[in-house]
C-alpha cells in the first residue's frame, strides 16, 4: 500500500464507525499562547478537553500537520540521526468527546491494524500504565488487551511513557500504546521484543497511542475526575508506513523517497541509508524541507523571532548540512517544492495552490543564510589568523557567537577547527547557551493558576451586536508574569472582541453588583475562548460590561480599511496577492502580503486612489453568519491560507464584485464610515513579502492635518517664499558648499598631522614607536593616515589617541616586520588599555580601534601602551 492508500484506508475504516472526518488545522498556532505551533493532534479540541467548548460531533477523525522543534517536544537534534524521529509529521488520530471511552478505543484500534491493515500480530505489544500513588493500576485497559494479545505482549509502563498530561495542570489521564517490532526475523529469534518496548530501539517503535483522559490536575498536584471521559489517539504516519511497506527506516518509504531521488538529482549523489554524513544530509534535508514548505504554506514566514525564527532554523540547518556533506554552496530546496506540491496534492492542497511564492520565499531565505554562511566562515578565518601557537581551542564564546549570530552548529565549527588542528571549548559554548535559554525562559515565563469556576455556562460572543451586557463570570484564573500578577475572566456573554485575524483585543469597563468598576485592560483569545485581562475580580453577581465605544469604532474603521487594501492590491498588482499578516489598531494598520517587488509609488498612488474611491461610494457592509464554510468558497470568497475554519462561517462583503473575505473581526456599516485612507510606508517585511502601512479615519485626518503644520512651519523658517523646492534646493546649495569647505579644511588639517606623525617616531633598536595624540579629527582621516605610515615603515608600532564628537578614540596599528618577528597585536593592545577611556573596542592584529566616552582618560592608555610596545620589542 502506498502512503496515500493506507491514510484513506484509516479514513475510511473510521468514518464507517461513526466519526465524522475534519481537517487538519494549520501547523501554525495563532490563538493559543502556550504554543507555537501544532505539536499533537488534540491541540485544536483542547477547548473541548477542558470544558471551555461542547463537542458539536462526538466522534471525529483526521491527519493532523504537527511541529516538534521547541520546547518540550524538541526531537530535532534526532532528525536524520536516526530513522523514525521528524520534525514535521501526520499524526492520525480518531477521537471521541464524552462517547465510547477504553473498551470501543482499544477494539477499533486493534481491529484497524490486523483485519484492515492486516498487520502481523505476533509482532505487536501493548503497554498500559502500571499505576503510582495517585493513580492505579490501569487494570481495565490490560484486561482489554487480555482479549486480542498474550499477556507477554502487554506490558507495564511508568508514567513517563503511560500517562498523558497536557501540561502541569490540566486534563490527564492514562494511555495504552501500540508497539511494532520491526527488526528482521533472524533478530526477533535472538531477543524477545518485549524488553525493547520503549527502550529508543530503532526497530521496535511505537506507533499509536491511546490516551483516556478522565483526570484532571489541580496546581497542588492533586487530581479530580472530569464530568465527561474523553478518548485521545494519536498514530503516526510515517511510522505506520514503514510497517505496512516493510522497511528499516521511514525515509525508504514513498513518503520520503521523491524528495530524496530529487536531491540525489541536484547533488550528483547516490544516497545509501548508512550513518555516514552525506546519508544523514539526505535525511536531514529531506525531512525539513517538508517542515519548512509546511509551515510557509500555512502562514508562517522565516523571520527573527518566535515562530518565524524556528523556521529559518529549520531551513538554515538544512542548508547547512547541504553545504558541508553533500557540497552544494548554491541554493537548491526552493526546487523541492514542486515535488511535496505533487505529493500531497490530494490531502493538503494549499501547498499546490502556493507553489510558487513557497519556492520564491525559500529561495530568498537560501540566499541570505549562504552569504550569512561565508561571513562567519570570514570570522572564522580571522580568529585563525590571529590565533597564539599556544591557543589549541577555539573559545566557547566564539562557538556560541557562530551559533547564535551566523547559524553554526557547534558540530560545523568543530570540523573546521579540526582541519586546523584546533578543538573547541565545549563546555564554553554550552555556558553561554545555557545562559540564552534561562534568559529566554524568565522573559516568557507565565505562572497560571488553577480555574475557579463561579457558574456554569459556556461562554458567547455577542459584541458584533451590541457593546455592553448584563451577564456573570463563569470562572477565571490567575496570570503571573515578569513579576505582575493579573487575572483572566471568562464571561457567559461578552461583547469584548479578543485578539485574533490581526485585530487587536477590545478594552472597557466591568461593573459588578456592589458598583466597583473594573478595568478591562485587553481581550485575549485561547482556542475560542475569550479572556478578559483584569487586575481585580469582581464581586459575586451579575456584571454590567460595556466595551469602550470610541476605541472600536477605530478599530473597525481600520480593519474594513484593511480589506478594501487588500482588494485594491489584488486589483492593481494581481491575483498573486495573498495577505501573510495584519495589524489591526485604532491608530494604524498593517498589511503583509505575498509579491516579490518593491511596489512602486504610482502603483502605491492607484492603490490608495481605489481604496478611497470605495470610501467615497458608500458602499454598505453585508455581512452574512453561518454560511457553509464549502458553500462561502464556491461562491469566490477570499479565505486566508493557515487559518482554521469551522463548518460555518461569517462573511464580510463591500461590493460582491470588489471585496468578498471570511472575517471575524468587526467592521463599519459603510464604507464612508472610514473618511480617508493614507498610505504611511511600504517595506519588505521578509522573503517574497512586502508590507504596507496606513491609517485610515481620524487618524489618516491627523496625519494630513500634522504634515500640514509641518509644511507651515518650514515655509515660515524658510521666510515664507512663493515657491517652497526653490528655496529648498537654494539651502542645499549652501549646505554643499560649506561642506566642501569643511572637507577642505579637514584635508589641510589631516596634511598638517600627518607631518607632526612623521615628526614624533622614535627610534628603537631595529624597531620604530608611534605614541601620538591629536585633537578633533574624521575617523576615515586617521585610518589613512595611519595605513600611510605603516605602509611606509614596515618596523613600527604604535597607538594614536584622537578624539571625534566628544569621543576618545584609540587607534593602534604595526607594519608588516613587526606582525611577523614580534608578538604584537593590535587587537590585543587596544583590548588592554581601552578601559582607561571607558571603552572597548578591537579588530585585526595589524589594526584596531577603541571608542569611549572618557577623554580624559587618553593619556593613561598611550602611556601603558607605551610600555607594553616596548616589552615585546
Amino acid at each position: 500500500m502506498t502512503v496515500n492508500e493506507i491514510r484513506q484506508a484509516f479514513f475510511d475504516y473510521f468514518e464507517s464507525r461513526g466519526h465524522k472526518i475534519v481537517p487538519s488545522a494549520p501547523i501554525v498556532i495563532k490563538e493559543d499562547p502556550t504554543l507555537m505551533f501544532t505539536n499533537a493532534g488534540m491541540n485544536q479540541f483542547k477547548d473541548i478537553f477542558v470544558g471551555a467548548k461542547k463537542a458539536t460531533e462526538k466522534r471525529v477523525a483526521d491527519t493532523q500537520k504537527c511541529l516538534r522543534v521547541s520546547g518540550k517536544h524538541n526531537d530535532l537534534e534526532e532528525v536524520g540521526v536516526d530513522h523514525y524521529h521528524h520534525t514535521m509529521f501526520e499524526m492520525l488520530g480518531n477521537w471521541s468527546f464524552g462517547d465510547y471511552f477504553k473498551a470501543e478505543a482499544i477494539q477499533m484500534s486493534w481491529e484497524f491494524l490486523t483485519e484492515v491493515l492486516k498487520i502481523d500480530k505476533s509482532r505487536l505489544y501493548a503497554t498500559v500504565f502500571e499505576g503510582d500513588e495517585n493513580v492505579p493500576f490501569d487494570k481495565e485497559s490490560f484486561e482489554l488487551w487480555s482479549k486480542f494479545l498474550p499477556q507477554n505482549q502487554i506490558l507495564k509502563g511508568n508514567a513517563k511513557d503511560n500517562f498523558w498530561e497536557m501540561g502541569d495542570v490540566g486534563p490527564c489521564g492514562p494511555s495504552t500504546e501500540i508497539h511494532y517490532d520491526n527488526r528482521l526475523e533472524e533478530e526477533r529469534s535472538k531477543l524477545d521484543g518485549a524488553k525493547l518496548v520503549n527502550q529508543d530501539h530503532e526497530q521496535v517503535i511505537e506507533i499509536w497511542n491511546n490516551v483516556f483522559i478522565q483526570h484532571n490536575r489541580a496546581t497542588d498536584g492533586s487530581l479530580s475526575n472530569l464530568p465527561e471521559k474523553h478518548v485521545d489517539t494519536g498514530m503516526g504516519l510515517e511510522r505506520l508506513v514503514r510497517v505496512m511497506q516493510n522497511k528499516q527506516s521511514n525515509y525508504d518509504t514513498d513518503v520520503f523517497t521523491p524528495i530524496i531521488r530529487a536531491v540525489e538529482q541536484i547533488a550528483s549523489k547516490k544516497y545509501e541509508g548508512s550513518q555516514n554524513k552525506s546519508d544523514i544530509a539526505f535525511r536531514v534535508i529531506s525531512d525539513h524541507t517538508r517542515a519548512i514548505v509546511f509551515t510557509i504554506a500555512d502562514g508562517q514566514i522565516p523571520s527573527n523571532t518566535g515562530a518565524g525564527y524556528v523556521v529559518r532554523r529549520v531551513l538554515r540547518r538544512a542548508v547547512r548540512y547541504a553545504y558541508s556533506f553533500l557540497g552544494l554552496k548554491e541554493p537548491f530546496l526552493n526546487q523541492l517544492v514542486q515535488v511535496l506540491a505533487e505529493h500531497f496534492i490530494d490531502v493538503f492542497p494549499e501547498i499546490k495552490s502556493q507553489e510558487e511564492f513557497i519556492a520564491r520565499v525559500i529561495l530568498e531565505e537560501e540566499k541570505s543564510f549562504l552569504s550569512t554562511l561565508s561571513k562567519g566562515l570570514e570570522r572564522l578565518n580571522q580568529f585563525f589568523e590571529s590565533a597564539k601557537l599556544e591557543e589549541k581551542l577555539i573559545p566557547g564564546e566564539l562557538v556560541f557567537e557562530l551559533y547564535d549570530t551566523y547559524g553554526f552548529p557547534k558540530d560545523l565549527t568543530a570540523l573546521i577547527a579540526s582541519d586546523h588542528e584546533l578543538g573547541i571549548d565545549e563546555s564554553g559554548f554550552q555556558d553561554k547557551l545555557k545562559q540564552q535559554k534561562e534568559r529566554s525562559r524568565a522573559d516568557g515565563k507565565k505562572t497560571f493558576g488553577d480555574w475557579h469556576e463561579l457558574n456554569q455556562g459556556e461562554s458567547r460572543f455577542v459584541g458584533y451586536d451590541t457593546l455592553s451586557t448584563e451577564t456573570q463570570v463563569l470562572r477565571y484564573r490567575s496570570l503571573e508574569q515578569k513579576g505582575e500578577l493579573i487575572y483572566q475572566l471568562v464571561l457567559e456573554e461578552t461583547p469584548f472582541y479578543a485578539e485574533s485575524g490581526g485585530q487587536i483585543g477590545d478594552q472597557g469597563l466591568l461593573t459588578d453588583s456592589k458598583g466597583n468598576q473594573i478595568e478591562v485592560i485587553d481581550t485575549q483569545k485561547e482556542q475560542q475562548t475569550h479572556l478578559h485581562i483584569v487586575k481585580e475580580i469582581p464581586s459575586e453577581g451579575t456584571v454590567q460590561t460595556q466595551v469602550l465605544s470610541s476605541r472600536r469604532e477605530e478599530i473597525a474603521i481600520h480593519h474594513s480599511g484593511t480589506h478594501l487594501l487588500h482588494a485594491a492590491l489584488k486589483s492593481v498588482l494581481g491575483e498573486h496577492v495573498e495577505q501573510k499578516g495584519s495589524l489591526v489598531t485604532e491608530h494604524y494598520l498593517r498589511f503583509d502580503f505575498s509579491h516579490f517587488s518593491k511596489v512602486s509609488e504610482e502603483e502605491l498612488k492607484e492603490v490608495e486612489l481605489m481604496v478611497n474611491e470605495k470610501i467615497a461610494a458608500s458602499i454598505p457592509l453585508k455581512e452574512q453568519r453561518s454560511v457553509p464554510y464549502q458553500e462561502a468558497i464556491d461562491g469566490g470568497v477570499t479565505a486566508l491560507f493557515g487559518e482554521k475554519y469551522g463548518d460555518q462561517v461569517r462573511v464580510i462583503t463591500f461590493d460582491k464584485s470588489y471585496s468578498s473575505e471570511l472575517c471575524g473581526g468587526t467592521h463599519v456599516q459603510n464604507t464612508s464610515q472610514i473618511r480617508l485612507f493614507k498610505i504611511t510606508a511600504e517595506s519588505a517585511s521578509s522573503a517574497g513579502v512586502r508590507r504596507i502601512e496606513a491609517v485610515a479615519g481620524h487618524a489618516a485626518i491627523d496625519l494630513i492635518n500634522n504634515k500640514l503644520e509641518e509644511l507651515k512651519s518650514i515655509a515660515s523658517y524658510l521666510k515664507n517664499p512663493a515657491d517652497l523646492m526653490s528655496a529648498l534646493t537654494k539651502k542645499d546649495e549652501q549646505i554643499a558648499n560649506l561642506e566642501r569647505q569643511l572637507a577642505s579644511f579637514s584635508q589641510n588639517q589631516a596634511a598638517q598631522v600627518k607631518d607632526e606623525l612623521q615628526q614624533a617616531i622614535e627610534k628603537h633598536g631595529e624597531y620604530e614607536l608611534l605614541i601620538f595624540r591629536t585633537g578633533e579629527l574624521a575617523p576615515d582621516e586617521l585610518k589613512n593616515l595611519v595605513f600611510a605610515i605603516k605602509n611606509s615603515h614596515e618596523n613600527i608600532a604604535g597607538i594614536i589617541g584622537s578624539e571625534n564628537k566628544g569621543k576618545a578614540m584609540l587607534t593602534a596599528f604595526c607594519g608588516n616586520k613587526v606582525l611577523n618577528q614580534t608578538q604584537f597585536k593590535a587587537g590585543d593592545l587596544i583590548r588592554q588599555v581601552a578601559k582607561h577611556i571607558q571603552g572597548g573596542g578591537g579588530g585585526q592584529p595589524f589594526y584596531a580601534t577603541a571608542g569611549g566616552k572618557s577623554i580624559e582618560g587618553i593619556d593613561a592608555a598611550l602611556e601603558e601602551a607605551k610600555n607594553s610596545i616596548l616589552s615585546q620589542f
